[in-house]
């Protein structure tokens, strides 16, 4: 039978009931989204991991919902205040925010003036004015005068009154749920720069005198503008005009045209501005900041994905330069599986002499060891280096630039000082460069991907959620890819459905004491790892040359024995199966299917069978920058140059053209047609044909484009122009006249 999560689910994605049921049961039995989406295609109904990330997610949400329900329902039954209309209101509630409207007024607080009120005996003439009836007012409030409890006039006893009235008008659910409504449809945020620190906020310029919807803001602007405002450069207000909310408000509670309707028009006003216009103010920006860090989160976590599956070198031998100046360049060949041969450093940019000794040492180390490839990091010195190195006319070498960023990270990480204890992090972050044209996805996941120099505001958004993200994505792009048992390292195993770090750390105990894996059945030997990992992991470990030739390949070891039979049925053995392809042919999938294998796990075994343990990861390309562009001055409008795609953001692609800073090709110059998502036109790692449009070298600024035709500076309507936010609203007139012009609308 469907629980109500599982049919809310089923709706919201558009999924079968059945498919959502199933995707739960193997989430809460401990099956991870890779292994689900992987190799459970039957049960699932082959949803993708996107599809049950989002079942998950949703989920979790709801049964947090659960939880806050329950505590809820405690807290007002503890009160005794709980009736069965008010829990079945409780329970009905569909979202956190109807709830915690729901429960507000039960909330134990702090003292409020309505508190005090009530305190002073003032709560049934706050419940007779509401009544709005005809009668003399000032008589029924002269009643509530009492020295003792501090009510001295008939004044002092209204305005009680209209405290509770006032906390009552902004405690209604009703009335909240549609404040909260007109301000996410008729907000404005309402920058400004602080008086004086107009020089230190110089970043912030576009936001000295803006405003802009609520609604339309994109997630980039919002987190800039927070940004401002939590170093104290801006002010920064959500403004919604009075006129959009008080009307509304004033209809539900002003109910006629006598001395009590009055005092609620009063009240209306004073509920509004005093509490309800700051409760929702505070309430707005919450909101909006939880959609911008959803959309920074996934635009940077879509670009560590494409980082982390840029394309591999392979296992190459390489010397590596991590550059410098007047330090020199720190120099380093690793083997074909990574490992650290020699180091030293080279001073090629220190005079003639100490450059002719570091060609001459170079052109050493290559002809030592062999060297197939050189990989430059792209820092300081990174352009000057490479074009020494290039100069050097070395045949059969293959010369790449590789991102360092988060490299420095990496070298004075713990997990650099136990790979080389006895170096220091100048060769580690030399090992790191080399290490990443090699291999990206196994360099990177030691680095903390916050650090990998990617995405937009990641430092401001909701450090959890992010973290959660990141985790997701980097597990995912870990098992696509798939790990090599017998030479990956514990960080990357840690990412491996079913295992962590305290598992991988065992395996990589387990392969130091026995040496390598011989087969993906050995793993049962390694302590702690048990059936249930065993059945998460194994698929997506490969081990070349291993016992038994699937493996080597995504088959699961589970699906073996299907795999025999196939080679069995048609007399030959696996290895003479993987490899003729007229062979595969002859297999009837049909004959195979069961009630667990179904078509699309057929399907995949035999595309594994065919290319086993293919790396999905695209075909490494050469690439060089310009030749004799290596700074921001060497640039002129007009420039048509080779890049990289560095970074993605919602308003546009950053790209190193090799002169040290990063351009810019804004979301409009991206395409010759209409681009709303960057992700839909170019990736991270991508590289791409730009044009110079503006250099703007006292700000450090570059505008490029990637339309076909050549353009020129950017006209001045294509830059974003500051709206005036200057405040055309009258002088307020007095509370009373205003709320009585409002309920006038109201046609009494």
């Amino acid at each position: 039978m469907m629980t109500s999560h599982e049919i809310i689910v089923s709706q919201e994605l558009s999924l079968t009931e059945k498919q959502v049921r199933t995707t739960l049961a193997l989430l809460d039995e401990g099956a991870t989204v890779p292994f689900i989406s992987r190799y459970r295609k039957e049960m699932t109904g082959s949803l993708d991991e996107v599809q049950i990330t989002a079942i998950r997610d949703r989920v979790q949400q709801l049964r947090d919902l659960d939880k806050r329900k329950e505590a809820v329902l405690k807290s007002i039954n503890d009160q005794g205040k709980l009736t069965p209309e008010l829990e079945q209101q409780v329970l009905a509630a569909e979202t956190m925010a109807i709830l915690e409207d729901i429960y507000l007024p039960y909330k134990p607080k702090r003292k409020t003036r309505a508190s005090v009120a009530r305190e002073k005996g003032l709560a049934p003439l706050a419940e007779l004015i509401l009544l709005q009836n005809q009668t003399d007012l000032a008589a029924s409030a002269e009643a509530y005068i009492d020295a003792e409890k501090g009510v001295q006039t008939v004044e002092e006893a209204l305005a009680g009154a209209r405290d509770i009235i006032a906390e009552q008008i902004a405690e209604d659910a009703d009335v909240r749920a549609n404040t909260r409504k007109t301000f996410l449809n008729k907000g404005q945020f309402v920058s400004r720069v602080v008086p004086g620190k107009e020089e230190a906020a110089l970043k912030f310029k576009d936001y000295y005198e803006w405003s802009e919807s609520l609604k339309d803001a994109p997630s980039h602007r919002v987190l800039a503008m927070r940004r401002g405002e939590k170093e104290e450069l801006l002010y920064l207000d959500i403004d919604v005009q009075e006129e959009d909310v008080l009307p509304a408000i004033a209809k539900q509670f002003v109910k006629g045209n006598n001395e009590a309707s009055k005092q609620v028009e009063l009240a209306v006003m004073d509920g509004y501005k005093r509490l309800l216009k700051p409760s929702m103010e505070t309430e707005i920006r919450v909101l909006t900041r939880q959609k911008a860090d959803e959309e920074a989160i996934k635009v940077f976590a879509d670009n560590v994905r494409q980082l982390l599956l840029a394309a591999p070198l392979g296992q190459k031998r390489l010397l590596a330069l991590d550059p410098g100046f007047r330090t020199g360049c720190k120099t380093v060949v690793l083997d074909a599986q990574g490992n650290l041969l020699e180091n030293t450093a080279v001073y090629p940019h220190n005079g003639a002499n100490a450059s002719l000794e570091a060609e001459k040492t170079i052109k050493h180390l290559i002809a030592k060891h062999d060297v197939e490839a050189i990989a430059i990091g792209n820092g300081t010195a990174g352009r000057e280096t490479e074009d020494f190195v290039r100069k050097m006319k070395l045949s059969n070498v293959l010369i790449v630039m590789v991102n360092e960023s988060g490299a420095s990270i990496y070298s004075a990480s713990e997990t650099a000082r136990e790979e080389f204890p006895d170096q220091d992090v100048t060769v580690r972050g030399a090992v790191s460069i080399g290490r990443r044209l090699m291999d990206p996805l196994a360099e990177l996941v030691k680095i903390d991907p916050k650090s990998i120099g990617v995405g937009q505001y990641q430092h401001d958004v909701d450090q959890t959620k992010l973290q959660s993200a990141l985790d997701d994505t980097v597990m995912s792009c870990v098992n696509a890819v798939g790990v090599e048992l017998n030479t990956a390292s514990k960080q990357i195993l840690a990412y491996i459905s079913g295992l962590g770090p305290s598992l991988a750390q065992q395996i990589v105990n387990y392969r130091k004491e026995n040496g390598p894996f011989k087969s993906r059945r050995e793993l049962k030997k390694v302590p702690r790892l048990g059936e249930k990992a065993f059945e998460q992991a194994a698929g997506f470990l490969r081990i070349r040359h291993a016992e038994h030739p699937l493996d080597a390949s995504g088959v699961h070891p589970e699906r073996y024995a299907l795999v025999e039979q196939m080679a069995k049925d048609l007399s030959v053995s696996i290895p003479e199966l993987m490899k003729d392809e007229q062979l595969r042919k002859r297999i009837d999938l049909k004959k195979y299917m069961t009630d667990e294998v179904g078509l699309p796990t057929l399907n995949d075994i035999l595309l594994e069978l065919a290319k086993p343990g293919l790396d999905p990861r695209e075909q490494f390309e050469a690439f060089s920058f310009t030749e004799g562009v290596n700074s921001v001055s060497d640039l002129r409008v007009g420039m048509k140059l080779p890049g990289i795609v560095t970074n993605i953001t919602n308003f546009g692609a950053f790209v190193d053209i090799g002169v040290h800073q990063d351009g810019l090709v804004h979301l409009s110059q991206l395409a010759n047609h209409f681009v709303s998502d960057p992700h839909e036109v170019v990736k991270v790692q991508q590289q791409v044909m730009v044009t110079v449009t503006e250099v703007d070298e006292k700000r450090n600024r570059i505008s490029l484009t990637m339309k076909t035709e050549e353009k020129g500076p950017r006209k001045r309507s294509e830059k974003r122009e500051t709206r005036d936010t200057r405040d055309t609203r009258q002088p307020e007139t007095d509370m009373a006249s205003k709320l009585a012009a409002l309920a006038s609308k109201f046609g009494r």
